[in-house]
């Protein structure tokens, strides 16, 4: 995964294990959400958009739900290994950008992005900001209990997303690609 890899996975590696902890899993989640329920314009160029009687939930009326785990770990491998990681970046900060600014935190997630220092984000105002149906979502990909996927995004995310635009922007789809 190159700078992803670098940038979500050396913190937050499991000791010993070698893959990807379950934080960084969270954090790439967080990234992806949208292309992986099927939505946004990625979801769309990848033929992962919802038809027509699919649960709103995500995924189509009556198909199992992904496992723990491995689900998010190989859906993510797919998107990045199949030259999707631009899009997923670029367009998976956007939307994140856009989730805390309709819910209060567009501030802190500014200065994220933006030069200089990163506000910090309490595992409350996180769990506002990102909403029951991402968390639920994260929680059942990453098999994490709830204040723990909590502590460890509102720990690791603003740093993750600072790395992830080093010119005080978001990056577009090319940028973003180069980067991965």
């Amino acid at each position: 995964m190159g700078l992803l890899d670098s940038v979500l996975g050396g913190a937050t590696r499991n000791a010993g294990s070698g893959g990807m902890s379950p934080i960084t899993m969270a954090l790439l989640g967080v990234l992806a959400y949208r292309t992986l329920k099927g939505k946004g314009r990625l979801a769309d160029m990848l033929g992962t958009g919802q038809p027509a009687g699919a649960n709103p939930m995500g995924g189509n009326a009556g198909a199992p739900a992904p496992a723990a785990g491995g689900g998010l770990g190989g859906m993510l491998g797919g998107l990045l290994g199949g030259g999707a990681a631009g899009g997923l970046l670029s367009g998976g900060l956007q939307d994140l950008l856009k989730q805390f600014q309709t819910h209060g935190q567009g501030d802190a997630a500014k200065s994220w992005v933006e030069k200089g220092s990163n506000q910090p984000i309490s595992p409350a105002q996180l769990e506002q900001a990102l909403g029951e149906e991402r968390i639920t979502w994260l929680m059942q990909e990453t098999g994490m209990p709830r204040q723990e996927l909590l502590a460890g995004l509102s720990r690791e995310l603003p740093a993750a997303v600072d790395k992830l635009t080093p010119d005080g922007r978001v990056p577009t789809e090319q940028e973003a690609a180069r980067m991965a």
